[in-house]
């Protein structure tokens, strides 16, 4: 199990006048970058040195070029929950570094307040998260998007904050001021918040960047939304992304992956949007499972896969086996013979006791060649001089093959010769009568 101490908070929603604990429970010993917030030019969070940000903050030392990046196994480091609301509220740009205590976000703070003092009385594990509040053209601040519901509430308002929680969070109904609305497709959240951490203010626009155009190229504006969001925890991982949508059996699973690069976005939308297959390289955890059960749910995919590869493997290793079997078996009935030279003619010397072993290796023999798809039907066994092969001439030796097939043309010659004279005599004795 990753320590602790190895993931930093979530968004971790707390009471400004209480001590108590935020709602997903979070490493009480990990600590926030404590030079980010002098960065900040005010207290809503809005950037005065924006500039400066883009100066002193470099991708060598916080984003994908970092010395870290990469380091640190992935599978295991979500924690436990079942229900992950976002709330759409502003942008990354002037998210202060704890948006949901901050005095001047009066939406944000009220939501989890009411959230954490509701903790107990709910059923599911539930995250707090804040996302970008724009859905295309249409602002949509105070709009709530709720999984794995697939569902979107419009237009909470500080007034009715706990109204909401108690019905939809608490009582899982119907909140009745608003109406539900079916979310459809994909959904990828992208940790972009700057005030909260480096590493994630340096990755997640790029990544957003890069989804939004590999979106737009392939046609998937209306089946894939993607968005920036609040700090969701692991900044060592970022980038940090999470993907909704619904798998084979229409059941809805939020997936974490880390370390994630632009160049690894093609991959992620090609085969986990689109195919629903798990990028097991980038995952980092899933919503629903322990941190125990992520780690067992990967080895076992790791598992499963590894296995057809042992298993192809295995297939090509057998094949050269039985090439190297059936290379070995022929040379052994063959017997190294030395060529005789005289007078500068050299003359290749054939044992008849060869001849009488090759025999036996008729049926075995053509069987083990056509397997191996030799294009020739005729196997040419060479001597094997060993290491005198500088003093002596190796010669092939011819196979029972060879000399069938020119014992069979002799034949063949012969037969047509005798037919020819039979014809001659025949035509002259009917000309003498």
């Amino acid at each position: 199990m990753a320590s602790n101490r190895d993931r930093d908070d979530a968004l971790a929603f707390t009471n400004p006048s209480s001590s108590s604990s935020p709602i997903l429970a979070s490493d009480p010993h990990d600590s926030f970058l404590s030079d980010t917030p002098s960065l900040i030019g005010s207290a809503s969070g809005s950037f005065q040195s924006e500039g400066l940000l883009s100066e002193t903050i470099s991708d060598a030392e916080f984003g994908f070029s970092r010395p870290d990046f990469g380091t640190s196994r992935l599978a295991g480091t979500v924690d436990f929950y079942q229900r992950h609301v976002f709330l759409c509220y502003k942008n990354p740009q002037v998210w202060p570094p704890r948006i949901e205590a901050s005095e001047f976000d009066r939406l944000p703070r009220l939501l989890s307040a009411a959230v954490m003092a509701r903790k107990a009385d709910m059923k599911k594990e539930t995250r707090l998260t804040i996302c970008e509040g724009h859905d295309g053209t249409e602002t949509s601040n105070g709009d709530v998007l709720i999984f794995p519901d697939m569902i979107r509430y419009r237009r909470l308002t500080h007034f009715d904050v706990d109204t909401f929680v108690e019905e939809v969070l608490v009582k899982d109904v119907e909140w009745l001021p608003g109406t539900p609305e079916t979310l459809k497709g994909a959904y990828v959240f992208v940790c972009s918040h700057m005030s909260r951490d480096r590493h994630c203010g340096v990755c997640g626009p790029a990544l957003v960047s890069r989804f939004k155009g590999e979106i737009e190229l392939h046609g998937l504006q209306s089946t894939v939304s993607v968005s920036p969001c609040s700090h969701i925890g692991g900044h060592k991982y970022a980038g940090n992304i999470i993907i909704f949508r619904s798998n084979l059996n229409g059941e809805v699973t939020g997936h974490w992956y880390g370390y994630v690069t632009p160049e690894d976005v093609p991959a992620l939308l090609e085969q986990h949007v689109v195919k629903g297959d798990i990028v097991d390289r980038l995952w980092r955890g899933q919503m629903g499972l322990s941190e125990e059960e992520q780690k067992k749910s990967q080895e076992l995919r790791l598992q499963l896969n590894g296995e057809i590869n042992v298993e192809q493997k295995t297939e090509e290793l057998a094949q050269t086996h039985q090439s190297e079997t059936l290379t070995a078996d022929c040379r052994s009935q063959v017997e190294v013979m030395a060529c005789c030279q005289e007078k500068g003619k050299s003359n290749c010397c054939q044992n008849r006791v060869l001849e009488e072993k090759l025999h036996s290796l008729d049926a075995n023999v053509a069987a083990k060649a056509t397997t191996q798809k030799r294009s020739s039907k005729k196997l040419n066994f060479r001597m094997n001089s060993g290491k005198g092969a500088s003093t002596r001439k190796v010669c092939a030796m011819p196979t029972w093959f060879e000399s069938w097939e020119r014992e069979d043309t002799y034949a063949a010659l012969t037969v047509v010769c005798a037919a020819a004279s039979v014809a001659i005599a025949f035509s002259c004795y009917k000309q003498l009568r």
